[in-house]
């Protein structure tokens, strides 16, 4: 076999849908010293995680910690521990990830009834109500931020909708984490996975998850033991709680980089952030639409760091995104499902949202565009 040379990655300007831009310091923290996983010290720093997670999140859930895993495991987590055979699961669908859940939700042999809404917009309290038909319910679910339309659901209303239903309001803020309000307790939802490679600005590999007293008890009722022995939270919170007790070697360095990019977030200030996401967000959706782009998602309903752009008829969807990889270094992100090739997803998430990267971003795909005429 030939000999391999060490890895070289390019640098690249990331705003896709995730990952995003990670800052130098969260990267520094990563090559620190890899420690035990029952190393005093890095004990510490997963109670410090934990805590700062709170913070962002909102919550004084006492069960808030990063499982090892992207956000997909983030939302299994969620569910194989909520839902057991024949449990009901109201799941709103707007999107690859609305779609997701319902799949996940019927391979724990829940009872599921998706809720369908138009791709781009929000879910609607009277269509989820309509669709519950007046029947109990174990889980009622939404998507806060739908990664593949660039949609922000509003969850005024849901936790009353859940009451009325007997059910648990669980929420997946993968890309709403760090970039707009979550705040769980405020919205009193029972259980929520995140992801850390988008507003959070760390490298992929962590689902933070929160569950509240409800959730929590629902997962020491439960008939059935929970089908995945890895993400089972009653083994997983016996190591991050007092315990200490041995279930995996948890990803040290991957939570050094999750504890500088929350400490960072904190440094800056939440409702800075947030400030900082919406004004970028704001001047890129200007910028596109001054280009004569079309925005399918409307503007009250827009996530701010997330933009989706209709792809003009006649460009050519991959010759667009290869020029800005080419020529700028800017990655860009293809539409998924039955988007796939109609639109581009453009992240502005943590350390990427920036004006210098929406200036960067609109002249880059005016010269892309005049590349194809």
């Amino acid at each position: 076999m030939r000999p391999f040379a060490p890895i070289d990655p390019p640098s690249r300007v990331l705003m896709g849908p995730g990952p995003s831009d990670v800052a130098p310091s969260v990267l520094q923290a990563m090559s620190r010293p890899t420690l035990g996983h029952l190393d005093p010290r890095f004990l510490e720093i997963m109670d410090e995680t934990a805590a700062m997670l709170r913070a962002v999140l909102g919550t004084e859930n006492r069960l808030t910690l990063p499982i090892s895993g992207t956000g997909s495991a983030g939302m299994e987590t969620c569910l194989v521990n909520l839902l057991e055979p024949g449990d009901r699961a109201l799941i709103g669908v707007n999107g690859v990830f609305g779609t997701r859940m319902c799949e996940v939700a019927r391979r724990c042999g829940a009872e599921v009834t998706p809720v369908e809404a138009r791709w781009g917009e929000a879910m609607s309290t009277e269509a989820l109500r309509a669709a519950a038909g007046g029947r109990a319910y174990k889980l009622v679910a939404v998507v806060h931020a739908e990664t593949s339309t660039g949609a922000l659901q509003p969850l005024a209303g849901l936790r009353e909708l859940a009451d009325e239903l007997g059910a648990l309001l669980m929420i997946d803020a993968v890309t709403s984490t760090g970039g707009v309000p979550v705040d769980l307790d405020d919205h009193g939802v029972d259980a929520m996975y995140g992801g850390t490679q988008k507003c959070l600005s760390a490298p992929p590999g962590l689902a933070p998850v929160s569950f509240s007293d409800r959730a929590v008890a629902a997962l020491q009722d439960r008939k059935s033991p929970v089908q995945s022995w890895y993400l089972d939270l009653s083994l997983i919170t016996k190591y991050w709680g007092g315990e200490r007790a041995y279930h995996h070697t948890a990803p040290v360095n991957s939570v050094y980089a999750l504890h500088e990019a929350l400490r960072l977030v904190l440094e800056e200030g939440l409702e800075a952030r947030y400030a900082r996401h919406a004004r970028h967000g704001a001047s890129l959706a200007e910028g596109l639409e001054g280009l004569g782009l079309s925005l399918p998602v409307a503007a009250n309903t827009r996530m701010p760091q997330l933009t989706v752009v209709s792809i003009p008829d006649g460009v050519q969807d991959k010759a667009v995104r290869a020029h800005l990889l080419e020529h700028l270094g800017l990655e860009i992100g293809g539409g998924l499902g039955p988007m796939a090739g109609k639109v581009w997803r453009i992240g502005l998430m943590g350390s990427a949202c920036t004006e210098r990267n929406v200036t960067l971003c609109v002249a880059g795909l005016e010269q892309a565009l005049a590349a194809q005429a």
